[in-house]
């Protein structure tokens, strides 16, 4: 069972939705994954990340997908390549990673409720 965190932690976690405007595969990650922009809105804007979800996307079917990424972690360093959010998913039964997105469209930058 997981640690128990309190109602003011959980606020702090920013869970945005965002539209993906661009993805490319990352051939200097060690393991397979692509390079993902996320535009959240005019506030934030677009972020980068990596991201290993090449059992279940391609670049070109990622383009257009609305995700949900924590936008407030800081950047992380990926074989050279600046993560500015953790995109969010969940792994199947053959531990390849399934995004986290809506059935419907929301507004870009909108926070999770």
């Amino acid at each position: 069972m997981s640690e128990t965190i309190t109602w003011d932690d959980f606020e702090k976690v920013e869970l945005k939705i965002g539209t993906v405007v661009r993805a490319e595969e990352f051939p200097e990650a060690r393991k397979r994954a692509y390079k993902v922009w996320v535009d959240f809105g005019g506030e934030i804007g677009v972020k980068q990340t990596s991201a290993q979800v090449t059992v279940h996307y391609t670049p070109e079917t990622l383009v257009g997908t609305q995700v949900l990424g924590c936008v407030n972690l800081g950047e992380k360093n990926i074989a050279g390549f600046r993560s500015e959010f953790l995109l969010l998913g969940f792994a199947d039964e053959q531990q390849a990673i399934c995004l986290a997105t809506t059935k419907t469209n929301a507004p870009n930058g909108a926070r999770m409720e």
